[in-house]
């Protein structure tokens, strides 16, 4: 067995560039796998891989030029799309809140983070003030969230992201002075040369860039072309940033600054360059930057721990202590400080290319500015303030909302605007969606409903297309006896889920109702093939039907409804779905819930459908579900309001929904609903995973814990 690793041993490390570019890909494709099981931003998980690929791991891969090649326009990349996500008009209309603010989260840290360098972990001037550059600066890794709850427009939101962009400017042009002065003399009559540089410098850029981007955008309308313009203007600003003492990566983000309001979030331009980016340059960069880590330093006593520890608390400390600062003095609640140190709290990408800056400065002794310990420090600070980060700020979010007791003034628009998505693949269930369809549909609207077959680009494409068609026939044809307009579509995809979400949007429809699967022999997942994917990807109301049975025969609808439904932006729309189908059907409709929560659903019944026998039962916690089973027959339909993972009326208990369902309610008639959400579940960001795992490892592993306790007991 020796003999055969030694035999397999001397092909490491890998030399071949054909070779190393194939093991780079395959830990970009599988990093994301693994590290969303884990539920470890994808970031650190490149990182990590890096760590495991390189010398200092299990030596497999060299760290060759292709690495600083990728690794330079991938520390490129990172600034400009920083600098791309930032919203200049939200800067424009709070510019005092926001420069003060600004300039309390980055003096705050920075003057912790120096002395602390200096006192606690022995760090030279330089190292302290680099280090501090670090900390002063964030990433609003935790903005997604925010989004998702739809709190974009609050002031705590739009001072951290406006701040976040002043810290980060900042910190970027302390680094560029520190770069500049380490490698000058530190004269007086230096620093008023460099000053007269950076002014230039920025001066031309900012003159030049826009109306040079306005002319070429005019002129040339080519999408290779729009895109080869947009890299080549940022990596010549990087250039010319370098040449006149300033690091590279101010010079990209100034020149994602500029060319901010030339490139839309929605256009194809901006797609384009985060997908290469976040596909092939960023990952390059961040596995090169593990492959830097020697992780055996940990098990040294090098005091790694010691710095990781210091760096985080003071780091964290100064952003708290500037969050609370601006949130009295513009008195402001304290959830809203919640906020504000939740989203300037962690350190993302940007913390990486600084660090990666001082590796290259040499010291007085000639070794570099940034030793093996901080850089270390600095990676595992960044996982720790990711977490802190997510933390606070998805509980401010959901205090924020409860705290205003306010529903959304559009929600009374989106209640009254509906196209229903009803994807549709069993003959023998086909009908029983569009009865349900019909039922919870707004006929006076006249917009009908939209019938989906879609099937998979394999070899049994042509058969499975003529087998949907006949299945559609058969729908239109139902629909018709019930005088209902409906369009029809037969769709071919590689994914299903990805037909159904393209079909979404094309047919801009507000909801989608499904089968839920009950197939074993396709899928022994319990929501089946593709559902999880659906309804982490869209953001609209997904409703899932398990109908054993005609629905006129329905006798009694039961509907469990979570706590804080309310605070929901789609309660009202599955609530007036669900009384047009009890009125439709003349059956009562029995809601479980929180009393807050049930004297809302009860005022909209009686102003909206007084006709609707409504009755009401008290559920104070969610882990009563099971006991609904008891007063359930098989003429009812029991309704389950549920809610993503990360939204303010989720709870853990709801991770244990299809184990309930299969347990307690298997046979039943049953109707799941996941209710609209804020945000856009799909938006692309180098510092947010794309991938979403249905369950993490952990949570696996309490499962099997918990399964092997009850074994025992």
């Amino acid at each position: 067995m020796r003999n055969n690793m030694l035999h397999i041993a001397q092909y490491f490390p890998i030399t071949d560039p054909t070779l190393v570019f194939f093991v780079v890909l395959l830990i970009i494709l599988f990093a994301p796998i693994i590290m969303g099981k884990l539920r470890i931003p994808h970031i650190i998980g490149m990182v990590l891989a890096g760590v495991v690929v390189g010398e200092y791991g299990l030596d497999i891969l060299v760290r060759d030029d292709s690495f600083e090649l990728f690794g330079r326009v991938g520390l490129y990349y990172i600034m400009f799309l920083a600098a791309l996500e930032m919203d200049m008009e939200s800067i424009r209309k709070n510019k005092n809140q926001l420069l003060i603010f600004g300039l309390l989260t980055f003096t705050v840290p920075l003057v912790l983070i120096y002395f602390m360098g200096i006192s606690l972990l022995n760090y030279g001037k330089t190292a302290s003030l680099l280090l501090g550059c670090i900390m002063a600066s964030n990433t609003l890794v935790a903005y997604p969230i925010v989004s998702r709850y739809g709190l974009q427009r609050k002031p705590s939101v739009t001072l951290s992201v406006g701040s976040s962009m002043i810290a980060l400017l900042f910190s970027l042009i302390l680094l560029a002075a520190i770069v500049a002065s380490n490698s000058g003399e530190g004269s007086i009559g230096f620093w008023l040369l460099f000053v007269l540089k950076f002014i230039a410098y920025c001066g031309g850029v900012i003159f030049l860039l826009p109306r040079l981007t306005r002319w070429f955008l005019r002129r040339y309308s080519d999408a290779v072309m729009q895109f080869i313009f947009v890299l080549a203007s940022v990596f010549l600003c990087a250039a010319l940033s370098a040449a006149i003492g300033l690091e590279g990566i101010f010079g990209a983000f100034l020149s994602g600054l500029i060319l901010n309001r030339y490139i839309p979030s929605v256009s194809p331009l901006k797609n384009r360059l985060e997908f290469i980016g976040n596909a092939v340059f960023i990952p390059y960069f961040l596995i090169g930057v593990g492959m830097l880590i020697n992780v055996r330093l940990l098990f040294t006593g090098s005091g790694i721990l010691w710095a990781v520890i210091c760096i985080t608390v003071f780091g964290t400390l100064g952003k708290a202590i500037a969050a609370y600062i601006a949130c009295m003095g513009f008195k402001m609640p304290i959830s809203s400080g919640h906020m504000m140190f939740g989203m300037t709290s962690a350190h993302a990408a940007g913390a990486i290319a600084m660090v990666m800056v001082g590796m290259r400065l040499p010291s007085a002794d000639g070794s570099p500015v940034v030793s093996a310990q901080m850089l270390n420090a600095v990676v595992i600070m960044i996982l720790f303030t990711c977490i802190i980060s997510s933390i606070l700020t998805e509980q401010s979010a959901q205090h924020i909302i409860l705290r205003d007791k306010e529903m959304p003034a559009e929600a009374e628009e989106k209640i009254k605007d509906e196209r229903i998505l009803v994807p549709v693949k069993y003959p023998e269930y086909a009908e029983y969606l569009m009865n349900m369809a019909i039922l919870m549909q707004d006929r006076k609207q006249g917009r009908g409903l939209v019938a989906l077959n879609v099937v998979y680009d394999d070899e049994h494409m042509r058969r499975n297309m003529e087998q949907g068609n006949r299945l559609l026939e058969q729908v239109t044809r139902y629909c018709a006896g019930s005088d209902v307009h409906i369009q029809t579509q037969t769709r071919v995809a590689a994914n299903i889920a990805n037909g159904i979400k393209h079909a979404f949007k094309e047919f801009q429809a507000t909801e989608i109702l499904i089968g839920m699967h009950s197939h074993k022999e396709v899928s022994s997942k319990f929501w089946g093939e593709f559902h999880q994917s659906l309804f982490n990807g869209l953001n609209q109301q997904i409703m899932m039907a398990r109908l054993n049975q005609p629905l006129n025969t329905i006798r009694r609808i039961q509907v469990a409804v979570p706590s804080r439904a309310e605070f929901e932006p789609g309660f009202y729309r599955w609530l007036e779905r669900l009384a047009r189908v009890a009125g439709n059907l003349d059956c009562r409709i029995q809601f479980h819930g929180r009393t807050d929560t049930l004297a809302l659903v009860n005022e909209y019944i009686k102003n909206r459908h007084p006709q609707v026998r409504a009755d009401y039962s008290n559920m104070e916690h969610w882990n009563a579900l099971p006991q609904l089973a008891n007063s359930l027959s098989d003429d009812h339909l029991l309704v389950i309001v549920t809610a993503r993972k990360g939204t303010v009326s989720y709870k853990n208990a709801q991770e244990y929904l299809p184990d309930e369902v299969q347990r307690y309610f298997n046979g039943k008639n049953l109707l799941i609903i996941f209710p609209d959400q804020y945000g856009d579940q799909e938006v692309m960001t180098y510092s947010q995973s794309q991938h979403t795992e249905e369950r993490s490892a952990w949570e696996s592993l309490a499962r099997w814990i918990d399964k092997r306790r009850r074994k025992l007991s």
